[in-house]
């Protein structure tokens, strides 16, 4: 799938998540690197960035302010970036069940894309950043993760496996098994070589070589 459509209005993209993508929108944040790499390469005129991201969100939050905070801006391409606290807010007994993410899940893809819009699904990346499975919510983030990417094969859209992207990225770069610093501030939250690593995914989904 390509984005580099030809059009007289610029393309919008929204990226609809948590506090990841909310921070991804402040300065520094991947959203930011985007805009600043697309202005670079003089495309401003071509494509709008918006981030639609709340701290704490779950994808039943997405589901309820899809409308204001995605349809509302017609956009073309939305990017699905949400399963973290559904997972990681089960330690205080308010995450998702499984069932009820998958629903939630499918809804807000076919709402989506009934409203003329393309959608890429990304699959929920770490909670914790050790690399022999020994963070405390491994189990429930692969088997969400496995969720997304099956969405994705069933709904026809395009994944961005972020999950394998970070554990491999971890793998490489995380020789002494650190729970966080690799990619997170905190196992969880970007740091500044973490936002540059989803920034530049997700151009190469923008931009394809």
């Amino acid at each position: 799938m390509s984005f580099t459509f030809q059009s007289s209005k610029p393309v919008r993209i929204v990226f609809f998540g948590d506090s990841i993508t909310q921070m991804g929108n402040e300065p520094g944040g991947y959203i930011d690197l985007m805009r600043q790499e697309i202005s670079k390469n003089g495309l401003n005129g071509r494509y709008e960035l918006i981030g639609a991201g709340i701290g704490g969100n779950k994808v039943y939050d997405l589901y309820l302010r899809l409308e204001e905070d995605v349809l509302k801006h017609k956009p073309g391409v939305v990017f699905i970036y949400i399963g973290v606290n559904d997972v990681w807010h089960k330690l205080w007994g308010t995450g998702t069940d499984a069932d009820k993410f998958e629903r939630f899940y499918l809804a807000l893809i076919r709402k989506i894309k009934a409203a003329g819009a393309d959608v890429v699904l990304c699959t929920p990346a770490v909670i914790g950043e050790h690399t022999d499975f020994t963070n405390q919510l491994d189990g429930d983030l692969n088997r969400y993760s496995q969720t997304v990417r099956k969405l994705a094969e069933e709904e026809h859209c395009k994944l961005i496996d972020l999950r394998r992207i970070f554990l491999d990225y971890n793998l490489r770069n995380n020789p002494d098994n650190l729970e966080k610093g690799i990619l997170t501030t905190d196992g969880v939250h970007l740091n500044d070589k973490g936002n540059r690593l989803v920034a530049d995914t997700f151009l190469s989904e923008i931009f394809p070589k």
